[in-house]
């Protein structure tokens, strides 16, 4: 059932791609695929390119996929493993989302980054007192990691 759900998604994804997200398997393995996220244009992200790992649970899509940045971002919701602080990864979850409406998700946290339920609270606390430094931090991550 996963193997088919997926192969669904690929199909609408290559389809009507989300803006500045694509995503597609990685090899021959379904289960494993790796997503390219554009920096978004009204984000300290602006210019950079971002790759992520997403690894499908075996009863996809009754339990959220794994989704990891493998590209650095400096930001509140994502610690220095990729991993990321989102809902809809955890408890939120539900049979209807879709791998893009995932992608966007993540797309709007970059731009806006949720400091109430942060992964990395010292850049949280940053974001909240002094929204210039964090900015600046984060665009000079975005020039230093995820730019050619």
């Amino acid at each position: 059932m996963a193997s088919k759900r997926i192969q669904k998604e690929l199909k609408e994804l290559k389809k009507d791609p989300p803006t500045n997200c694509s995503a597609g398997p990685v090899g021959d393995d379904m289960f494993k695929w790796q997503a390219t996220i554009m920096g978004p244009p009204d984000s300290p992200f602006a210019g950079g390119v971002f790759l992520a790992t997403i690894h499908f649970p075996k009863d996809y899509p009754f339990n959220p996929p794994m989704v990891a940045f493998k590209t650095k971002v400096y930001h509140p919701n994502i610690n220095s493993n990729g991993s990321i602080c989102l809902d809809i990864l955890k408890g939120q979850w539900s049979p209807a989302l879709t791998i893009s409406k995932l992608l966007l998700s993540i797309c709007s946290l970059l731009t806006d980054p949720n400091p109430n339920d942060p992964l990395v609270p010292e850049i949280a606390q940053q974001y909240k007192s002094n929204r210039t430094k964090y900015e600046s931090t984060a665009r000079t991550w975005t020039q230093k990691y995820a730019m050619g």
